[in-house]
Parts: structure tokens; C-alpha cells; sequence
């Protein structure tokens, strides 16, 4: 067998590039076609340190343009950026983010957590302690006195779906194939760890050559037992009422059109996730809109009266089943997923196999049944009565700050099919859930599975990596931005130009609401309930300026509608900041379960934990 000696470092990257994959074609909302090959580990982030820039970091340097490495300004929001990138590509190529040891590595523990639980592909190399610990303690380690073997690697553990340790270099032959298919895996898919003890970089072993020939690699589309499709089918023909989910599962499969054509085939009104928002566009008919705790009142109506709900990749979060509140408790679930663990979910009918496949499979089996039309003449109602609501709140008045709806409102406006919009926590997901009415398809991300404050600016560098023809619009409300706002640097060193609009509402404003809602006393959560010395306003916009951004701070809806426009023709990113009001929120949200006190002296927290109760007697429950 012909080998190549090289490191540990030189062989992962070169296994790296030598793993390709297939983009979908331009046909690609028309079936199921690829198109142009394309590397599937585009690019590195990067920020070097002990432990990763000797060895890893000279292997990459080697490797120039063949595997590009970008510097970010924090771990966190390089992996960060990561997911974003993971998302905007549909799971179709993947980017890696390396760190050097202690701190370097735990800072990437979040980004790990959001890409788990978003199922989303993301590979860290994280540097790690000597094997031989004959150095021991270095500077950065964690030691434990108990167990020398561990380390904070070992803290992704429980946020990573492939974890391991590299203690030999030969072992890379083994783990690294492992790594990657557990990322590609549509069931599995999420973030794998390698762990790379900075002496075992550096060490040498000959390689088979074999072992760095290029692979093209395209995502399986796992098809549905013939029982299971047939017990569906029986399902489905029994329902008066059927409703379809549409999660994030369908756009990770290219399913859009085959959702669209299964729905007006079978007259099936949909309503969105958050993570399946812009699967279907805003204006078609059949769209009733998104559901749940951040959705609005013709989804969430829909939802409680449907008889049969034909749930197409999604996990089925609280979000989206207020707290599993939102449906009849005798409505029969048929949930399409390439994952068993999501398929079965509170008595769902399973039909385990990718939304594409499913959906073509689907049809024929039903034939030419068609579902009673007043079900779907009283869903466009609804959906009438919603984007009338959503057109009146979003309107601008005199007098008074700015809503959230009036400048998601702005924005939606003057979007285009090809606007990607990004965002993540706080108030503004539900309002752009509800508000942003998507033009196009593919062009919307909130970190709706774990809802990382500090994702918008990040992902958004990452989304623009991914789709680099778009305008990579990302909402950030000024707690989030106050927590991770250093990779708008990022952004303009790269070259990836981005719009960002920052909501100014003076502190955590949705979890304010939250606090009042449920009983309490405004508390630590507005910058003027918290304990200071003294009260300051940070001047977002000239942040954002020292960094290089463009910016200008606007007090109208006017003022943001003209900037907006302007920014599109900017040659960098441009932020764009406004003071909005902290108290006006988009209703049509369905319940939420939270924990409220059973004993309180407050009264209000007494009425609210009886609120609570009689609406989760209400709860559709599991087995």
C-alpha cells in the first residue's frame, strides 16, 4: 500500500479537502437534481493560541486557498458563524472551527449547543492537553485531581453528536470518516468534536494515500416502509380537517416544491415553524402562517381545530405546540422525519424517511382524494383576517417610539425574494416570525432551537459566507448585540457585507414581558430595573462605527425606510440603529409553558400559577 508520511495536523486538513459535495441544481425547487461540485469543508475559523497554532495552524497555512482560514474575534462567534453558514446552505457543506486549549475550547460550548439542538452540521477542533502530560499542568489546563483524563473537552459531551479524543495519528484513519457521516447523516445530523492534543499534532505516521483520495458525498434520502406509508395514507383519507407542518426538515431536504404541490393537489391549508418558515411563500393561498408561542391567531386557530395534522420535519418543539396546548387532544398527529426519535413523538403516526421522498411517495397513494373545501375557504379567511392585522400594526403612527412591527414592517416593505434574514432571541423572532413575509425561498433563520442571544451577527457573517449573491439582512435587538457584536469587525476584514438593524428598547424588553405577564415586579431585566450606579445609554450606532461599519441612528420608521435602502447599495456593513418601544408586542401567540410559583405573596403570581394550570389541563399528552 503506497503511503505519504506526514503530522497528525497535515493529514486531517488534507483529508478535509480532499471531501467534496454536490450543491442542488438550479432545478433544485423543481425536484430533486444536483448541480456543481463544490468543496464540503469550504473554510476554517480560526483564532490561534497554545495548542493550535504550531501544528494545526502551520497545516493550514500550507493549505492556502485549497482550505481557507478566517480569523474571527471570539471562538464563540466563529462557531457561531459555523451554524449560520450550516443553515444558509441547507446542510449541503460544512464549515470548522478550531480553538486552542481552555478557553479557548469552551467558548465554543454554546455554538455547540445551538448546532445540536438545531440540527445543524458543524465540525470543532478543539486543541487539547499533552497526551503524555509530562509538561503538565500548561498554561490553560483544567486539571482534575480524580481523573487526569479529563479535560474541557470533555464538557461537549452532551452538545455534540461525534466526540472523540485523537490520542494517536493513526487514529484519524478511523475517527475522521466516522466524524463526517455522522454530520451528513439527515436523522443524526449536528456538530462533531475532535479533540486534538497539541504533542499529537505535531507526531508523524504514513498515511495511506488512499485515505486522502477525493470522495463526493451527497446527503441520503432515506425512503418510508411501504407500512408505514400505507397506514399514513389510511390516516390521511379519514381526516376532514387536515393541516401540514412545515418544519425545518423540508427545506433541508429541497422539498418546497413537492410540499407546495402536495398541499394544492390535496387543497391542505399550511401553516410554518419558525425553523420552516419561508418553506412555502407568504402569499400562496394555502399558507396560514406560523404557529405556536411565536406564531399568529390563523395558524394557531387552525391548529386547534384540525382533525389531522401531517407534521413534515420538525421536532415539534414548545414553540411550536404551546407547550403541546395548541392541538385537540384527539387530533391525530402523521409525522414525516428522517429521525425515529422526532417521528413518534405524542402518539404520532411515524413515517420515517426525507420530506422529499415522502411527499412524492405520498401522492400516489392518496389518488385523486380532495379534502372538503369549506376547511380550506374558512383557513383563508383566517389568513385573510392575519395579514390585515399584521398590515394595521405594522402601519406607522405619530407620536410614540417606534414598535417592533412598525420596523420589521419597514423592512418587509421593501424586501426582495432574494433578502436572507437573520435573527435570534428575544422579542424580534416572533415578530419577524409573524411580520417578515417571506418573498423567497430559503430566506429566513432564527435560532429558534436554542434561541442564542448573540447568534444574529455571527450567523448572519456565516449566512453571508454561504450565499454570498444575497443581501444577509440580520435584526438584533441591543441586549443580544451588548453581548456579541465584535464579528460586524469580522464582517468587514472578510469582505461579507451585511445590513443590520438594532432595535434599542433598553434592556431584555421580552423577558420583562414575561416577568409582568406571569405576576412578577419588572426585576434585573431593563437597564433601568437593574442595580447601577448610575444610568447610561450606549450609543449603539458609534459602537458599531468604530469598528469601520457604516451607520446612522434614525428615530422614524421614515428615517429606517430610507437607510435601508441606501445600505443596500453600501460597499460594507452597514448598522442601523433605532429606539423602539419596550411594551408593544404582535399578539396571536399561542400559550407557553413556564414555571410560575405555587405560593407567592404576590397576588398576581397566585392568579398566574392558576392561569397556568387550567391551560395545561388542556395538554394534548404523550404516551
Amino acid at each position: 500500500m503506497e503511503t505519504i508520511r506526514l503530522t497528525m495536523a497535515e493529514a486531517l486538513v488534507r483529508y478535509l479537502i480532499a471531501q467534496r459535495t454536490l450543491l442542488p441544481g438550479d432545478e433544485r425547487v423543481e425536484g430533486s437534481g444536483e448541480g456543481r461540485e463544490v468543496a464540503l469543508f469550504p473554510g476554517v475559523f480560526a483564532i490561534f493560541g497554545h495548542g493550535n497554532v504550531t501544528s494545526l495552524g502551520h497545516a493550514l497555512q500550507q493549505a492556502g486557498d485549497a482550505l481557507p482560514t478566517w480569523r474571527g474575534q471570539t471562538e464563540h462567534g466563529m462557531a457561531l458563524a459555523a451554524v449560520g453558514f450550516a443553515k444558509a446552505s441547507c446542510r449541503r457543506q460544512i464549515m470548522v472551527a478550531s480553538s486552542s486549549i481552555g478557553p479557548g475550547s469552551s467558548n465554543m460550548l454554546t455554538a455547540a449547543a445551538a448546532a445540536h439542538a438545531n440540527r445543524l452540521p458543524m465540525l470543532l477542533l478543539a486543541a487539547d492537553t499533552f497526551v503524555s502530560r509530562l509538561p503538565d499542568p500548561v498554561v490553560q489546563q483544567v486539571e482534575h485531581y480524580g481523573d487526569p483524563t479529563l479535560t474541557v473537552n470533555d464538557a461537549f459531551k452532551p452538545l455534540v453528536r461525534f466526540w472523540d479524543r485523537i490520542v494517536r495519528p493513526e487514529q484519524l484513519v478511523h475517527s475522521l470518516p466516522h466524524a463526517v457521516d455522522v454530520m451528513l447523516d439527515p436523522a443524526n445530523c449536528g456538530p462533531a468534536l475532535l479533540a486534538l492534543p497539541q504533542d499529537i499534532q505535531a507526531e508523524a505516521f504514513d498515511y495511506p494515500l488512499a485515505f486522502f483520495e477525493t470522495r463526493v458525498r451527497v446527503p441520503t434520502r432515506p425512503r418510508a416502509d411501504e407500512t408505514q406509508l400505507d397506514v399514513a395514507t389510511d390516516m390521511i383519507r379519514l381526516a376532514r380537517r387536515p393541516l401540514i407542518i412545515a418544519g425545518g426538515g423540508v427545506r433541508y431536504s429541497g422539498a418546497e416544491a413537492a410540499l407546495t404541490s402536495f398541499a394544492e393537489t390535496y387543497n391542505i391549508p399550511v401553516i410554518e415553524t419558525m425553523a420552516g418558515k419561508a418553506s412555502l411563500l407568504a402569499a400562496h393561498p394555502l399558507n396560514a402562517g406560523p404557529v405556536g408561542a411565536t406564531g399568529c391567531a390563523s395558524a394557531n386557530q387552525l391548529a386547534a381545530d384540525a382533525d389531522l395534522i401531517i407534521a413534515v420535519g420538525t421536532r415539534l418543539q414548545d414553540s411550536t405546540t404551546g407547550s403541546w396546548t395548541a392541538f385537540a387532544k384527539d387530533a391525530t398527529f402523521v409525522s414525516i422525519n428522517t429521525s425515529s426519535f422526532d417521528a413518534v413523538k405524542h402518539r404520532s403516526i411515524p413515517v420515517i424517511g426525507d420530506a422529499l421522498a415522502t411527499l412524492t411517495e405520498l401522492g400516489p397513494r392518496l389518488g385523486q382524494h380532495w379534502f372538503d373545501f369549506e376547511w380550506t375557504a374558512r383557513a383563508a379567511v383566517l389568513r385573510a383576517e392575519y395579514h390585515a392585522y399584521i398590515e394595521t400594526i405594522a402601519t406607522p403612527v405619530d407620536g410614540g417610539l417606534p414598535t417592533y412591527a412598525q420596523v420589521v414592517g419597514a423592512i418587509d416593505r421593501l424586501g426582495r425574494p432574494s433578502d436572507y434574514v437573520v435573527t435570534a432571541a428575544g422579542g424580534l423572532p416572533a415578530e419577524l416570525n409573524n411580520g417578515w413575509r417571506a418573498t423567497g425561498l430559503n430566506s429566513f433563520d432564527c435560532d429558534s432551537g436554542y434561541a442564542c442571544p448573540g447568534y444574529e451577527i455571527s450567523g448572519a457573517w456565516g449566512a453571508k459566507m454561504a450565499q454570498p449573491e444575497r443581501e444577509v439582512i440580520a435584526f438584533v435587538g441591543d441586549g443580544s448585540y451588548m453581548m456579541n457584536s465584535s464579528d460586524l469587525y469580522s464582517s468587514l476584514l472578510s469582505g461579507h457585507k451585511l445590513i443590520v438593524i438594532v432595535c434599542d428598547n433598553g434592556g431584555h424588553a421580552s423577558v420583562n414581558r414575561v416577568q409582568a405577564e406571569y405576576g412578577g415586579v419588572p426585576f434585573n431585566n431593563q437597564m433601568e430595573d437593574t442595580r447601577h450606579a448610575r444610568m447610561v445609554r450606549v450609543d449603539l450606532a458609534a459602537h458599531a462605527g468604530s469598528m469601520g461599519c457604516l451607520t446612522e441612528s434614525v428615530t422614524t420608521i421614515a428615517q429606517l425606510s430610507e437607510m435601508f435602502s441606501r445600505a443596500r447599495y453600501a460597499s460594507r456593513t452597514t448598522v442601523i440603529t433605532i429606539r423602539t418601544d419596550p411594551y408593544a408586542w404582535t399578539s396571536g401567540g399561542a400559550f407557553r409553558e413556564v414555571g410560575v410559583p405555587e405560593v407567592s405573596n404576590r397576588h398576581e403570581v397566585v392568579q398566574a400559577r392558576a392561569a397556568m394550570h387550567a391551560a395545561t389541563s388542556n395538554r394534548r399528552m404523550g404516551i
